[in-house]
């Protein structure tokens, strides 16, 4: 046992070392890198110590407090690009080594010498950062939450794993198991415990008729998105990255601006280095590039469409469900899915909604805009709902995202970031009366065809 306890002080102590060596590697772009953005940029405090906790944020009303439940809706950890993003990767790279104009470019001399190791057959596999994302995540949650995510707890079966097929959240979720049983020195023969594959309930979005024809599949659901991106605020990107490789402007389309964006993030995410990709993009355009990003997010999975929301209907029936029977049958709940599980039910639940939706009209309006995926949706984003008994206060319920409070929209009670449970349940009384999922998934007839 003490071997394996001096492996996992090891383990802890090397990537706390790797933490500090990162942040000499960071672009000072990287705040603006949405749903591909680090973990660690949203929490900078962990690249001092990826382990770190902050108990204190968590502040119950009164020491009478103790958390009972915790729901824990988590995204999957930092992967490889997709098999399209790799195919505009390799497109642009090929424009950079082919295209030469008598213009200098010391910024192309420096991309020509650099590899091109993306292939499409990675699409999008969970990488080791991203199942150490996952481990630490665990091993931080258990120090949140030491009384009810315990080793007692976990060989008792009263917590629970449930995850997306898709194969970066089944890693991701053996990768959270594998944080706990590490740190609590389990053998591997000594106790088993599975996870549940719920395609249903963690890519719903697949599931709602209603929503794949009238947003997915449907390219005018997302007019705003292209109209930025036709837009000169996008055109003046693009010109800037020809300037900086030295080839005419008509050669980088708004495909291949962002295929220089993710280059830039996954060298960071993947690899934890500061790319030569980045140089192509000062602060103002990475600004674009994410409000491009967010636009698209915002009317596929956000505000803009009411469907986006409500095909989350069977997820947000779930979470209420298990925190109605909290400690009947399970103290914590882990569930793994992706950033497109994740922001419908945000959106469904009132978070991050401005006064003004986004369009592509006002970017410059919406500078200090809430809707920020950088900020809720980096890899490993989580959603925690933690139940406390307070005793004569009652049962309280804590929202976090990515370990940090929030304050649920439209609670104006003192307490508004722990409310008393049963005030929360009042508050989204006809979404727990209504939101039904074959209901709003169903797709609406043209009056024509009655």
């Amino acid at each position: 046992m003490f071997f394996h306890f001096y492996c996992f002080i090891i383990f802890c102590c090397v990537h706390c070392h790797v933490a500090l060596k990162d942040e000499e590697s960071i672009p000072p772009i990287a705040m603006y890198f949405n749903t591909k953005g680090r973990y660690e940029e949203v929490n900078p405090y962990l690249r001092q110590d990826i382990l770190a906790v902050n108990r204190s944020s968590l502040q119950p009303p009164s020491s009478q407090c103790r958390e009972i439940h915790l729901t824990a809706i988590i995204r999957h950890g930092t992967r490889y690009p997709t098999a399209k993003t790799v195919r505009d990767m390799q497109q642009l790279h090929n424009i950079v080594l082919n295209n030469f104009t008598e213009e200098q470019s010391w910024l192309r001399e420096t991309l020509t010498q650099w590899t091109m190791w993306y292939t499409e057959d990675m699409d999008g596999r969970l990488v080791q950062k991203g199942v150490e994302d996952l481990k630490h995540l665990a091993v931080r949650l258990s120090k949140l939450f030491p009384t009810i995510i315990s080793e007692e707890k976990l060989r008792g079966g009263l917590i629970k794993f449930i995850t997306s097929s898709k194969h970066r959240c089944v890693n991701s979720t053996l990768s959270f198991k594998a944080g706990l049983t590490e740190m609590w020195l389990f053998v591997h023969a000594d106790v088993e415990f599975g996870h549940e594959v719920n395609d249903a309930l963690m890519r719903f979005f697949d599931h709602c008729t209603r929503f794949v024809q009238e947003v997915d599949k449907n390219s005018s659901a997302v007019i705003e998105v292209d109209r930025f991106k036709q837009g000169l605020e996008m055109m003046r990107v693009q010109k800037k990255i020809a300037e900086h490789l030295g080839i005419s402007s008509s050669l980088i389309t708004y495909d291949l601006a962002e295929a220089a964006f993710l280059l830039c993030t996954y060298e960071l995410a993947v690899k934890a280095v500061n790319s030569p990709w980045c140089l192509l993009f000062d602060e103002d355009n990475a600004k674009v590039m994410e409000y491009a990003s967010d636009l698209r997010e915002f009317w596929k999975r956000g505000y803009g469409h009411d469907i986006n929301s409500k095909s989350s209907c069977i997820l947000f029936h779930d979470l209420f469900s298990r925190l109605d029977k909290a400690q009947v049958t399970e103290v914590v709940s882990v569930q793994i899915g992706h950033a497109d599980t994740l922001l419908p039910l945000l959106t469904l639940l009132g978070f991050f909604k401005d006064a003004v939706p986004l369009t592509s009209a006002n970017y410059a309006s919406q500078a200090q805009r809430s809707f920020r995926t950088s900020r809720m949706l980096p890899y490993a984003a989580n959603f925690l709902l933690v139940l406390y008994d307070c005793g004569e206060e009652g049962i309280r319920l804590q929202p976090l995202l990515n370990e940090k409070p929030l304050t649920f929209p439209g609670l104006t009670d003192q307490q508004a970031s722990m409310p008393l449970y049963e005030d929360v349940r009042k508050h989204y009384r006809f979404l727990l009366s209504g939101c039904d999922f074959e209901a709003e998934c169903q797709l609406l007839r043209n009056p024509a065809e009655v």
